[in-house]
């Protein structure tokens, strides 16, 4: 009885724990129209750690969502498709392209969505010919820098920074902010979590018969707990009259038993009250007896 008392209130407490952490991971955003925020992301300081994965911490600044590059530094959220799993990046800087020199994406759970191809990063101390395009936000007073394929002859007044991969190259009408920092990611949905240990990805239908099976699950524990509530109360019942049976037994047996000591003392006053009485009867004969004799010796 107690290891079932312990089954059901384990299995409560798991639920309502689990209810409460769903109320804590719901849907969140930093403003309105800003993007939603919901695993595998979740907000720093708003929501609990099981909340997302490591590496989708997000922040929300001024009513802006904000994420954090180690590399690089805060990226401004423009959008998140969780069905295409894409996440648009804006740089507060405005500088695509100064992103793409410093990002250093194997430090998070990202990737490129975009297909990307190697380019170097020209500082040069002159400015080229019109053939270079240069890079308004990287270049100075005094420097000028460029993006070109590895394969192109480096001018002897360059040098080359650096070589990455990159979605594309520097271009006045591909620099938008609007293109470029498009990032993907490979982890599940939490949607899929559970469907990937079973080896396989979810339907929709599937998706939908899931959140149809939860809803049976908990109306079925609320069930379990009214039966298991009304089973604790009927045994308390059963036990408290078996207790009233047993006390009303064992009075019974206490009365019976002093009216056995109450008979057996009666008794044995009655005895010893015709003994006496015997005992007088035979003392008159006697004396009868004695005065008899006496005469006749007379």
């Amino acid at each position: 009885m107690h290891a079932f008392i312990f089954f059901i209130l384990f299995f409560t407490s798991i639920f309502f724990e689990t209810q409460a952490s769903n109320e804590i991971c719901k849907t969140k955003k930093c403003a309105l129209g800003a993007p939603e925020i919901r695993f595998p992301f979740r907000v720093k300081g708003q929501q609990p750690e099981n909340c997302g994965r490591p590496g989708f911490d997000l922040d929300c600044s001024n009513n802006t969502t904000t994420i954090h590059i180690p590399s690089y530094g805060d990226l401004v959220v423009k959008s998140i498709s969780y069905d295409t799993k894409k996440l648009d990046l804006l740089d507060p800087k405005n500088c695509v392209h100064g992103v793409f020199l410093d990002l250093n994406l194997s430090l998070t759970p990202f990737q490129y969505y975009y297909v990307v191809k190697q380019y170097s990063y020209l500082n040069c101390s002159i400015e080229l010919s019109k053939s270079f395009t240069e890079v308004p936000c990287l270049s100075g007073s005094g420097y000028h820098v460029y993006t070109v394929k590895p394969t192109v002859a480096v001018p002897i007044s360059c040098r080359v920074v650096k070589t990455v991969p990159i979605p594309f190259e520097y271009n006045a009408y591909l620099a938008d902010n609007s293109f470029g920092l498009g990032l993907t990611w490979n982890l599940l949905g939490h949607e899929d979590f559970h469907e990937a240990e079973a080896g396989s990805l979810q339907t929709k239908t599937e998706q939908e018969t899931d959140c149809f099976t939860m809803a049976h699950v908990k109306v079925c524990i609320t069930i379990l707990i009214f039966v298991a509530a009304a089973v604790i109360i009927r045994v308390n019942m059963n036990q408290s009259r078996k207790l009233h049976y047993q006390k009303e037994g064992e009075d019974q047996i206490q009365v019976e038993k002093l009216l056995g000591e109450y008979r057996a003392n009666k008794n044995d006053r009655y005895h010893e009250a015709d003994l006496k009485q015997s005992n007088s009867q035979c003392e008159t004969i006697m004396d009868i007896q004695i005065m008899k004799n006496q005469k006749v010796q007379v």
